[in-house]
């Protein structure tokens, strides 16, 4: 995801001069892309629950519905798979799983498929929902990555890239963002 354009004038915070309790303040500060932070917190919960099944197993009545895109680039799943389901599946990790290994990237599992078993290889960036039905817990994520398979953010996109970019869209919504100067009196 890209980063927010510069908060403020340019990139600079200002308190308003005009109360007493406050005095006029230049700092330069950082914008929060919310969406990628968000993202990010999701994610380590997938890595925490996958880690410890790993170590563990799954406890109690726990299973997961895993849902991602296959046409991630980094995703590694077999070709019948991919061409059954050429844009998103969703498997299961409840009795006949093997092998579940999670790194800072992704997670690697053995699934049978038809009684043969096969490895797969699902980065965290290609995953759009993770549920526990078990526990009647979901999440759902924004798939990251490019054509070239990383996460934007690495893509080497500038936030004034994409500002000039919804610039020249001359759009009255940027994505999420709604403009409010047409409801503000003047």
């Amino acid at each position: 995801m890209a980063r927010a354009p510069d908060c403020g004038p340019g990139g600079r915070w200002f308190n308003s001069s005009h109360s007493p309790h406050f005095i006029l303040m230049e700092k330069k500060v950082s914008c929060f892309n919310y969406d990628e932070l968000v993202q990010k917190a999701l994610v380590s919960v997938v890595k925490e629950v996958l880690s410890d099944v790993a170590a563990n197993g799954l406890s109690g009545n726990h299973h997961f519905y895993i849902q991602f895109r296959t046409d991630h680039p980094k995703a590694k799943i077999p070709k019948f798979l991919k061409e059954r389901h050429p844009e998103e599946v969703m498997i299961v990790l409840q009795h006949q799983f093997w092998n579940l290994q999670v790194s800072r990237t992704g997670f690697s599992v053995e699934l049978s498929f038809s009684g043969i078993r096969e490895t797969l290889f699902i980065p965290f960036s290609a995953l759009t929902a993770f549920v526990d039905p078990s526990v009647k817990f979901a999440l759902q994520f924004t798939p990251r990555f490019n054509e070239v398979g990383t996460d934007p953010d690495k893509s080497g996109k500038t936030a004034s890239d994409e500002a000039e970019k919804d610039e020249e869209a001359g759009s009255e919504s940027d994505g999420n963002i709604i403009r409010f100067d047409s409801f503000r009196k003047k």
